[in-house]
């Protein structure tokens, strides 16, 4: 089914306009779209070396963006669809109590999804249902897309193609490995000091 999506997304990296191509994938993969833009800064990094970091910055950008558009989603439609269900089935109490612990590891959450392949989009609608603090929210973001879009596209510009079948065979697992090893980190530091 995604076949499709992925093949289109490929044959446009080599288009003249593949900037503004990047651009809208990156946006709307943050909010509906279901292939990741790294799909396009892959061919479009190894076609041209020397436009690495633009290429990283737009996909930054546009990715940001289009996250605020999955938080403004989850924000409105929440209100309007999925109070009035959570009410009628008597789990309003229960979202409340999920909304807060998601809120107190938001700026984990959110940067989390934003580095490893877990669904961004789906962070971002969850930051707008449970309105995570939207400071927390880009902030997270920013620094999650930059690290993940900045790193792909520096080992390309260093490596060339020799890193591209690394980064497509092994890219999920070794950004989850270094999520968890940051998170444990981080849970290790609170239990020490």
């Amino acid at each position: 089914m995604l076949r499709p999506f992925y093949d289109w997304t490929l044959r446009v990296a080599g288009d003249r306009r593949a900037d503004w191509w990047l651009a809208l994938v990156a946006f709307v993969e943050s909010s509906v779209f279901p292939i990741p833009p790294d799909v396009m800064i892959v061919p479009m990094v190894l076609a041209d070396r020397r436009r690495a970091w633009r290429i990283a910055a737009i996909a930054t950008v546009a990715s940001v963006a289009g996250g605020l558009l999955g938080y403004a989603i989850g924000s409105l439609f929440f209100e309007a669809i999925g109070r009035p269900i959570l009410d009628l089935y008597g789990y309003a109490e229960k979202f409340t109590d999920f909304a807060a612990r998601y809120n107190d590891w938001g700026a984990w959450i959110v940067f989390g999804a934003g580095i490893t392949p877990f669904p961004y989009k789906v962070i971002t609608i969850a930051s707008g249902v449970t309105r995570l603090d939207l400071l927390v929210f880009v902030v997270a973001s920013v620094l999650a897309r930059a690290l993940r879009f900045f790193v792909v596209a520096g080992l390309l510009w260093h490596f060339g193609p020799s890193i591209r079948r690394l980064l497509e065979r092994y890219l999920g697992p070794i950004t989850v490995v270094f999520f968890v090893l940051l998170i444990g980190g981080f849970v290790a530091l609170k239990y020490i000091v």
